[in-house]
């Protein structure tokens, strides 16, 4: 599980995070919304810890993430894949040698590297491409190769950076019917970051609104998409001030 706790974080003046709040519970797929420049990033970084709060905690597994000697960071890490929002793969490797990378460094032997990849591969439509660069491909099929990097290595938790940004809306489906099949067939807890409205009520079982540093509601779908609050309203109806 994942609980984050009272977060605050800040760039000199700028304040980013005042006081964010929020539980993740084990297998769902909370979705984080929130304007442009919101945190919702940073917010990302501090659950790898690639940043360290000015105040409070982000918890998973009962380990305060921020308090981990660097053995126990990288242990914990090696639980978590993240689907970065413009696949971040290197260009001069095969789509192949790009989800190997990952299992490589964990020490595994040549044979669950070469069975891992290929059933990643395959879960996210493209094991046809495994001897293909990255340049070869279309946007879209980057971020499946970049779902399959992440998903081979088996994680408990996956963090998605605005996984369907500059995607057309065929794409976009299949990006969130790949989502939620990960959840199904893995087991996965997600935690996403979107604009993206109607992908995130797709996908999520819970979705959170950050507004001025901290969660301004969160509840599932449903209750979202009838909350009266009028910061809610006015994002999810995407109305200007």
């Amino acid at each position: 599980m994942i609980r984050i706790v009272d977060l605050h974080k800040s760039f000199g003046e700028t304040v980013v995070l005042d006081g964010f709040t929020l539980d993740v519970p084990d297998g769902s797929t909370t979705v984080l919304l929130g304007r442009s420049g919101a945190g919702k990033s940073v917010l990302l970084k501090q659950l790898v810890g690639l940043l360290v709060p000015d105040q409070g905690r982000v918890e998973i597994d009962g380990q305060v993430v921020h308090e981990l000697d660097p053995d126990a960071l990288t242990r914990l890490r090696q639980e978590i894949g993240y689907v970065f929002q413009f696949a971040a793969l290197f260009d001069s490797l095969t789509c192949g040698d790009n989800v190997r990378m990952g299992l490589v460094r964990q020490g595994l032997d040549a044979d669950e590297v070469e069975s891992r990849t290929t059933a990643a591969l395959e879960l996210v439509g493209l094991v046809e491409s495994i001897d293909r660069h990255p340049a070869e491909l279309s946007g879209g099929m980057r971020k499946r190769i970049g779902i399959a990097r992440a998903v081979a290595l088996r994680p408990r938790y996956i963090l998605w950076d605005e996984p369907t940004t500059g995607l057309d809306p065929v794409t976009t489906a299949t990006m969130d019917r790949l989502m939620m099949q990960v959840r199904e067939e893995l087991g996965v807890t997600s935690v996403v970051v979107s604009h993206d409205l109607k992908s995130a009520f797709t996908v999520a079982d819970r979705v959170a609104l950050l507004h001025e540093g901290r969660v301004r509601e969160a509840g599932t779908v449903a209750e979202i998409q009838a909350s009266e609050d009028p910061i809610v309203r006015q994002f999810i109806e995407g109305r200007p001030e």
